[in-house]
């Protein structure tokens, strides 16, 4: 588990995948934690890295006490990028995620490459909701309005043919502190993003559930109307949480948008790009400067059709192509390449183990010695990089 102080708070964050690969940074709806994003994740993660968090008052970040402004919600998502050095994300929230996003990407265009608005508009009232549902809350609990709020999150088929799981998202929700929930309400409340919102430069895509009894379409394509060249989609069978309910056509909507507002890389960038997220800066920066007129045509030729071909593919992950490439290297009897591509095992997370039981394996198919070799190889390629091997564990 990962947190950062931020604006006086601590913010819980989870940053996962490969740094070559384009960066998601997804913002959550009231009542819920990162785990909302959960089912889509793995729709996407071929073809992204991911960053998520809970927001003020949720899941394991502090809970200040209510009430709680747009802006602090805003800034604190701020706050995190600029702390974790990032920039030009595509930046995706759901619900007060999606004010926030629009927040952020209002204050610091800088910061926000491209927008994904799910179910969420540049204002969600009247006033009166809030007032009353904070009123409601204080007096009763969470739990007095869950039921009334799993119908408004989910379709109708969802909540019969799902019970038990819309169960789970209603316990996501009662466990919220109070102080978040009421804190978060009356941030909305008081928020009206129209005219910042109208200003926004970013390509957006505006996604919404054709059942979302929250954010209800209309309401949602008011707000893909405001903001100059937006898209505006309908999601099928879908409420408020439409990475719960239809992720992969969640998915497809953002890999077509995302497509649709990114020009591609050459294969050469491309390459460059995955061979330093391998092998380390360090290694690269070096072959470019010790290359010459008489290799550079190879040094092309490996980072356009290795690194920025087969190692680019989706199917299989980094981790996994390390793995496949040691073993190669070690029946082949390339003990340099092999030690590279051990020491790249701290970018690509092979560990140490995996490592041990891919050379054991060499062992059966390419034979007694080659293993042999390769496992001195590695032993002294751990050690050479400060990694403890007595034990197996790294």
């Amino acid at each position: 588990m990962h947190s950062l102080s931020l604006n006086g708070e601590f913010i819980h964050y989870q940053l996962d995948g490969p740094s070559h690969l384009p960066l998601l940074v997804f913002s959550n709806s009231l009542g819920t934690d990162m785990r909302v994003w959960d089912p889509l994740l793995p729709e996407l993660k071929d073809q992204f890295r991911f960053l998520r968090y809970d927001k003020r008052g949720h899941g394991l970040s502090s809970c200040p006490a209510a009430p709680y402004r747009l802006d602090d919600h805003i800034n604190d998502l701020i706050g995190l990028l600029d702390a974790l050095e990032l920039s030009q994300v595509t930046l995706c929230g759901l619900s007060v995620g999606g004010m926030i996003a629009q927040g952020v990407a209002a204050q610091r265009p800088e910061l926000v490459k491209n927008l994904i608005l799910c179910d969420t508009a540049h204002k969600i009232g009247p006033a009166s909701i809030w007032e009353t549902r904070i009123e409601t809350i204080r007096a009763h609990s969470l739990e007095y309005i869950a039921d009334a709020v799993m119908e408004r999150w989910f379709a109708s088929s969802f909540r019969q043919e799902k019970a038990a799981e819309v169960a789970l998202w209603s316990n996501m929700m009662v466990r919220t502190p109070v102080e978040g929930y009421i804190g978060t309400c009356a941030a909305i409340r008081d928020a009206d993003l129209t005219a910042s919102s109208a200003r926004l430069t970013q390509p957006t895509l505006c996604v919404v559930g054709d059942e979302d009894g929250a954010t209800p379409p209309d309401l949602v394509r008011s707000t893909a109307e405001l903001i100059p060249g937006a898209r505006f989609e309908i999601l099928a069978n879908a409420g408020h949480l439409p990475s719960v309910e239809q992720p992969k056509a969640l998915a497809a909507l953002i890999r077509d948008f995302l497509a649709e507002v990114t020009e591609p890389l050459s294969r050469f960038d491309q390459g460059m790009r995955v061979r330093r997220s391998v092998l380390g800066n360090a290694h690269v920066d070096r072959a470019e400067a010790n290359k010459t007129a008489f290799d550079e045509p190879f040094q092309s030729f490996i980072t356009e059709g290795a690194w920025g071909s087969v190692w680019s593919r989706p199917t299989l992950s980094k981790r996994d192509r390390s793995l496949i490439t040691i073993a190669l290297m070690a029946a082949l009897g390339h003990d340099e390449e092999l030690a590279m591509h051990i020491r790249a095992t701290a970018n690509t997370g092979a560990t140490l183990d995996e490592v041990r039981e891919t050379l054991l394996h060499l062992g059966v198919y390419a034979g007694v010695p080659a293993s042999n070799v390769a496992i001195r190889i590695a032993r002294e390629t751990y050690t050479g990089m400060g990694i403890a091997i007595d034990g197996g564990k790294n």
